[in-house]
């Protein structure tokens, strides 16, 4: 843990959808960091928030809805001196499917996330690169207009605007950051790296597109570093700055990767499968004003961080889908 974090130490820290993939490393690190830490969670039950399984008995947990608005009033009486809003509906695809429930998680609960305290220290307003959407050119800079191509987006997109305008309206000390696609161990097999690595190495053939759309994936602690980095500089006050790798890569390379460092003897039949009508061809980060501002740079790169998700994925299909594991005894 880098000394920079001891800033956190004893600081009172709210964290919304703590428990999910993301947000749930950025506890770990808080945790080594020595923070008080207050994990927004929808049931007290570690059986579904297996992710901080080890850290249950550590952090305080506050059952809350980010779309009920009333029952986020217990915040003001925990008076966080950070908050990073995670919560939402996150998968793209499906939100065309649940397209009020994605709305309603990403926008309207990000308005009662700022509506319901503002005595915080920071404010981290967690966004998506997706809300770049359809643009001519990559790298996407924060400049750019954005063009959002989803209900998931859309509603990520709607609580970034809500977040400029509470911090332009009433000078609170707000922080907006665009991460580019994260991945690593506890991942949701609908994550296209989760969902290819344990096809791999159980064997299943893999479907795809033509796979030559891009993306910038970075590996957890990478964006989980980077986000509590940003959260320390006072440049970012008022701000948004893209978090990624600044490295593109094709889907189907990616998927030729993951084959190769499995050595798995998956079929993949690549084309097989239609692209999305509101596909993004390219993505890409400029990460430099997040070096400049707060000298963040990725740590981990593409390849390593693979190799570290595949073995921690081959511990987990031991555990999990192994009739042997302790597991079924349940």
């Amino acid at each position: 843990m880098s000394n920079e974090f001891k800033q956190y130490k004893g600081k009172k820290v709210l964290v919304t959808g703590g428990s999910g993939f993301f947000a749930s490393q950025l506890v770990k690190r808080l945790d080594e960091a020595g923070a008080d830490i207050y994990v927004v969670v929808k049931y007290n039950s570690v059986i579904d928030n297996i992710r901080l399984v080890k850290l249950w008995d550590k952090i305080n947990i506050v059952e809350a809805d980010i779309k009920n608005a009333d029952s986020l009033t217990q915040i003001k009486d925990i008076a966080p001196h950070y908050v990073f809003h995670f919560a939402a509906y996150n998968h793209v695809g499906d939100s065309f499917l649940h397209v009020m429930e994605s709305m309603q998680s990403n926008a309207i609960g990000s308005v009662n996330m700022l509506e319901a305290y503002d005595g915080y220290e920071r404010f981290v307003y967690i966004d998506t690169s997706e809300a770049y959407g359809y643009q001519a050119e990559v790298p996407f800079t924060e400049s750019m207009t954005p063009f959002p191509t989803s209900p998931y987006a859309v509603g990520k997109y709607t609580g970034e605007l809500y977040a400029q305008m509470k911090h332009h309206v009433s000078n609170l000390p707000i922080t907006i950051l665009r991460p580019f696609n994260v991945f690593g161990p506890y991942q949701s097999p609908k994550a296209i790296i989760a969902e290819v690595i344990l096809k791999c190495l159980k064997g299943e053939t893999i479907y795809s597109t033509e796979g030559i759309q891009t993306r910038d994936f970075n590996y957890v602690t990478n964006l989980s570093d980077g986000v509590l980095q940003a959260a320390l500089c006072e440049k970012t006050i008022g701000t948004m700055t893209n978090i990624g790798s600044g490295v593109e890569i094709t889907i189907k390379d990616l998927i030729l990767k993951i084959h190769e460092y499995t050595n798995s003897k998956s079929e993949l039949k690549i084309g097989s499968l239609d692209y999305r009508p509101t596909e993004i061809w390219r993505m890409q980060a400029d990460n430099r004003k997040a070096k400049e501002l707060f000298n963040w740079s990725p740590e981990v790169d593409l390849d390593e961080g693979l190799k570290l998700t595949i073995e921690w994925y081959k511990k987990y299909l031991e555990i999990f889908d192994s009739e042997s594991s302790p597991l079924f005894d349940l």
